[in-house]
């Protein structure tokens, strides 16, 4: 769907409180966060405002997206399992 959020905390909801914890704790993760919810809302914003971008351009953003998140979210289970 165009426009949907896919911030962080929205695709993670049960991982919130370590979401915020890390990102007090661990710089990376805070960057990398970071650059994903930016690149989240550079392609909800592009796809709402209709803004022309090629097929290719936005396609490479929602790849880094992707990218991210499988990282972060990886990240999150490590973490997870050595609480």
């Amino acid at each position: 769907m165009l426009g949907e959020d896919h911030s962080l905390i929205n695709e993670f909801p049960k991982y919130k409180a370590l979401i915020f914890q890390l990102c007090k704790s661990d710089q990376t993760f805070a960057e990398d966060c970071k650059d994903y919810n930016t690149h989240d809302k550079e392609i909800r914003e592009l796809e709402l405002n209709n803004e022309p971008i090629t097929d290719q351009a936005m396609h490479q953003l929602k790849h880094v997206r992707g990218i991210l998140k499988d990282s972060l979210y990886q990240r999150l289970i490590q973490a997870k399992n050595s609480a």
